[in-house]
């Protein structure tokens, strides 16, 4: 894993060698291992390395094709690329890496060699001979690429915090993301907390020739999942996933380092070290994080698991002081502000302590296999059409009552729920994740108008006329939302934090598309993720596919009524800086939290917190 950094149209900058040097330096904790720069007339590029496959320094980026033609930086792992580089057999390799293979795929196939990739990654290839860069990111959105536009010219980066080290970035708040980001504690891609600086799209590439910009997709779920399993039996459609989901780890581990994998005693973690276990030539190290507070505390179906497979188990005792002597580091690991994350850190710092430098993360198992509580119900507000028979003023009513009898978050967003336009996919999936409600936001921010929410814009764009399960179009939202604009934002940003790979098996393409197939019935059952748990045949114990779901969460409202209070209460104060909220409000909010007011969690609190701190960590002027 690694870090990229580059300058295209550079001439019309001031010392862009130097500029690009300084993000090669602030991005250096992605890639300790090696720091370069290529320069010509068009272009600079940096890169810093973290060396995962062949360590050879002849592999060391940016990376220059045998022709002297293709210059490449590149972040990520590519899986297929020993079966890819048999059908290459015409070039020179120099390396056993790659990175090397990507060179050489495209310039046997042209840009359609991205559909060939199969692996996490994100890179800037330049072409000398006609003058073209290509930035491109993977299918799932895995690992992240920003950039920015200014005078002609174009600058990029693995981060954002490398992007504002850049002289010509001017550091201002981005006010048109502030709604996004307050309602679900992050702000949706292709937009950034920062104004101007955008996210590359998942599964697109930008190419600039001269004056020509092209932002195009070359990957699309929609349009590449497949109907292989609709007329076999159920048994046959497990054996599918289970073959494709062992495939998909199998491949994982081919590293020349050390590895481990992340174990929290859920079904996702497990399953994985379950079948890394399985293909490991040797016992594979296993993390997990434990709190003297049970109720917290998942240690013991993860030593269920490490002792099942014999893995080498390492268990993180955490306390609220371990916990505040993290934390500052947590938050300045932290390139974009987000409401969760140092949990991510925490384990990700163990992990590179103990000596790996690539670990297997369950991650997007819930989002995949219907794990989410979401999932249900979606699918039982399918049969509630009838209440959209009473007019809106009925429903409003019925709305304000539910609030008064049970005051809580839920209420709330029930009662938002039942007085939109149709109950829909589209109209009722925005409030699943958000944190702060329409009516909140009226309170907190000063725009005479809110916006459409994110994940309604995207539905509405996106979901459409499309023949998809249902159940696949709300996974279809979750990966586009939550989990790649927080989760996969989190373990990219917190895990190389720690110069530490985290590779995802359950975001195999081969086994999304398998599995955005599989008809709704196949999902939804007795147990949680009925149809991954019976695809892995007896790989997981009773106890772990029965046991209650936790997720991978720290006692925060704990902490923050009391160890951390102060500094919580000292970043709601800086933040009430900033005009376009409303101080009054702030003040409401914190308060209602400490006096325990239940329609005020700990998460709305710790947003706010985390935004002010980022702002002040990086200078952004609001």
């Amino acid at each position: 894993m690694c870090g990229i950094n580059g300058i295209y149209n550079h001439l019309n900058l001031n010392d862009s060698k130097s500029q690009v040097n300084k993000m090669n330096l602030f991005s250096s904790h992605r890639g300790p291992d090696n720091s370069g720069i290529y320069e010509d007339a068009n272009l600079v590029l940096g890169h810093v390395r973290l060396s995962i496959i062949d360590l050879d320094a002849r592999s060391n980026q940016p990376f220059v094709s045998a022709n002297q033609q293709i210059v490449l930086s590149f972040n990520g792992e590519i899986y297929n690329f020993q079966a890819l580089k048999k059908e290459l057999e015409e070039y020179p390799f120099s390396t056993h890496s790659d990175t090397e293979v990507i060179v050489a795929a495209y310039l046997k196939w042209g840009i359609k060699f991205l559909d060939k990739l199969d692996g996490m990654f994100a890179f800037a290839l330049w072409d000398r001979s006609a003058k073209q860069l290509i930035l491109a990111r993977d299918k799932m959105g895995i690992k992240p690429l920003y950039y920015f536009e200014k005078n002609n010219s174009l600058v990029f980066s693995s981060e954002i915090r490398s992007l504002l080290s850049c002289d010509i970035l001017e550091r201002k708040l981005n006010a048109n993301a502030l709604q996004d980001y307050l309602q679900y504690s992050t702000v949706h891609g292709p937009d950034t907390i920062v104004e101007g600086v955008k996210l590359l799209p998942a599964g697109h590439y930008y190419m600039v020739k001269e004056d020509e910009l092209s932002l195009q997709p070359y990957w699309d779920i929609r349009s590449k999942y497949n109907f292989q399993s609709t007329s076999k039996p159920i048994e046959e459609i497990q054996k599918d996933i289970g073959d494709l989901f062992n495939k998909s780890v199998q491949k994982r581990l081919v590293s020349d380092v050390s590895y481990g994998a992340f174990l929290s005693g859920g079904i996702d973690s497990s399953a994985v070290v379950a079948a890394a276990s399985n293909f490991s030539n040797f016992p594979v190290k296993t993390f997990c994080v434990s709190f003297e507070n049970q109720k917290f505390d998942e240690s013991r179906y993860a030593q269920l698991i490490s002792d099942l497979y014999s893995t080498d188990h390492m268990e993180i005792k955490l306390s609220p002081n371990d916990f505040l002597n993290d934390i500052p580091y947590a938050l300045l690991a932290m390139d974009h502000p987000s409401g969760d994350g140092p949990n991510s850190y925490v384990v990700a710092k163990a992990a590179k302590a103990a000596g790996v430098t690539m670990a297997l993360s369950g991650l997007g198992g819930d989002e995949l296999f219907a794990g989410y509580d979401i999932f249900h119900r979606a699918f039982n507000l399918l049969d509630k059409k009838w209440l959209f028979s009473f007019p809106p003023g009925v429903r409003k009513f019925i709305g304000t009552l539910i609030r008064a009898v049970k005051p809580a978050i839920s209420s709330d967003k029930i009662a938002e729920i039942i007085n939109q336009k149709y109950l829909e996919l589209t109209y009722f999936y925005p409030f699943y994740r958000s944190l702060f409600t329409e009516r909140d936001l009226k309170k907190l921010i000063s725009f005479t108008q809110l916006n459409q929410t994110f994940p309604f814009s995207f539905a509405k764009n996106h979901l459409e006329n499309l023949k998809m399960p249902f159940l696949s179009k709300v996974s279809y939202l979750e990966m586009n939302t939550y989990m790649q604009h927080v989760l996969l934002r989190d373990t990219d940003q917190m895990s190389m934090a720690n110069s530490l790979e985290v590779r995802v098996p359950m975001l195999d393409t081969q086994l999304v598309e398998y599995v955005f197939g599989v008809h709704d019935r196949h999902k939804l059952g007795d147990t949680p993720k009925q149809l991954l748990v019976k695809s892995l045949g007896n790989l997981l114990p009773s106890e772990i596919v029965n046991r209650p779901k936790m997720g991978f969460v720290l006692p925060w409202e704990q902490w923050m009524r009391n160890e951390l209070k102060d500094f919580s209460f000292s970043q709601i104060e800086f933040l009430k800086q900033i005009d376009l909220l409303n101080k009054k409000e702030i003040d409401v909010i914190f308060n209602k939290f400490q006096n325990q007011d239940s329609r005020v969690s700990w998460a709305k609190v710790w947003s706010l917190v985390v935004l002010s701190n980022w702002l002040k960590q990086n200078k952004i002027e609001f």
